[in-house]
């Protein structure tokens, strides 16, 4: 629980990230981060415990090795763990001052972001909901939507999201609850592509599926003037395939999460981009992070991409 004094730093905090500094200092590249951090918790609920202290210094360890100027966050506790993260980064020399934590129908786990530039504009998505067999679900945790203003030039959009997972539930089929999410997730897209069709726009999280899925086409849009450009971040193990053959060249490894149950490796987490955002694109500063002892920290590899801060 939060604290009487607690909320009222956290709300007067929330406040002061939505107007924008006096000076915005200029980037001329930034760094934008993904990572399910499972299970960052720093208080038990009735199916989940505590992350370990181990666990979370692997995480802050994953997170200075990748120095990301935007983080976002998928399976952080309350906004007491969200503090707790972003002062032992900031401890550690990363300082992401402006912070967003979104609670949707699952109160267990939140997704959440951590940024050093400020935001303009704060749209959470809490209540999204769906019809499946006549009946009516929510989204189970909910989008993070924001406007994030790099430098006085350029700004983009973040669309930040944690699919429902693999397992199962008595409740209804969980590939189809996903299915719904993802369409939930598209209109949200199209509505803002439908306003601003040039815009800076990164979509980005755990989406809990495979890039053939239908979740995954769904969200990707197709080929038109609103389909979205898959990253794929790779690991950079010293692998140089000939750029000439494709065959070669997706053979780089880019799996994300180890899945116990199945005991397989798969690439569930994406990030994705406009066709106005993939031309600030660097894709040879844009990689999955591979660290020694990776699993202590999270089921999940952390992803990052690389973009210039300058609309082209």
């Amino acid at each position: 629980m939060v604290n009487p004094l607690r909320l009222l730093l956290l709300i007067t905090a929330t406040a002061t990230t939505l107007s924008l500094p006096a000076t915005i200092v200029a980037a001329d590249t930034f760094r934008i981060a993904q990572y399910n951090v499972e299970n960052y918790l720093d208080a038990p609920t009735a199916t989940r415990t505590v992350k370990p202290d181990a666990a979370k210094a692997k995480v802050r360890e994953s997170i200075l090795a990748l120095a990301p100027d935007v983080l976002a966050l998928e399976e952080i506790g309350t906004t007491n763990a969200l503090l707790e993260l972003q002062a032992s980064l900031k401890t550690a020399g990363l300082d992401l001052p402006y912070w967003e934590h979104v609670t949707g129908f699952d109160t267990n786990i939140h997704v959440a972001v951590l940024s050093k530039f400020p935001f303009t504009a704060r749209h959470p998505h809490t209540n999204d909901s769906f019809l499946l067999a006549g009946r009516r679900f929510q989204v189970s945790r909910g989008f993070a939507d924001l406007d994030i203003q790099v430098n006085k030039n350029y700004s983009f959009t973040l669309l930040a999201t944690h699919l429902k997972s693999r397992r199962p539930i008595p409740a209804a089929d969980e590939a189809e609850l996903r299915f719904e999410e993802a369409k939930v997730l598209r209109e949200i897209i199209d509505t803002h592509l439908a306003a601003k069709p040039d815009l800076n726009l990164i979509v980005l999280g755990d989406f809990n599926d495979l890039h053939d899925s239908e979740p995954i086409r769904t969200i990707l849009g197709g080929r038109g003037k609103n389909g979205l450009l898959d990253t794929r971040p790779a690991e950079r193990n010293g692998d140089d395939p000939p750029h000439t053959d494709r065959r070669i060249n997706t053979r780089k490894i880019t799996w994300t999460h180890y899945y116990a149950k199945d005991d397989t490796y798969s690439r569930i987490d994406y990030i994705l981009l406009s066709h106005a955002m993939a031309r600030e694109w660097d894709p040879a500063q844009t990689y999955i992070l591979t660290l020694p002892n990776w699993g202590t920290a999270s089921d999940h590899r952390p992803l990052l991409a690389t973009f210039t801060a300058i609309d082209k």
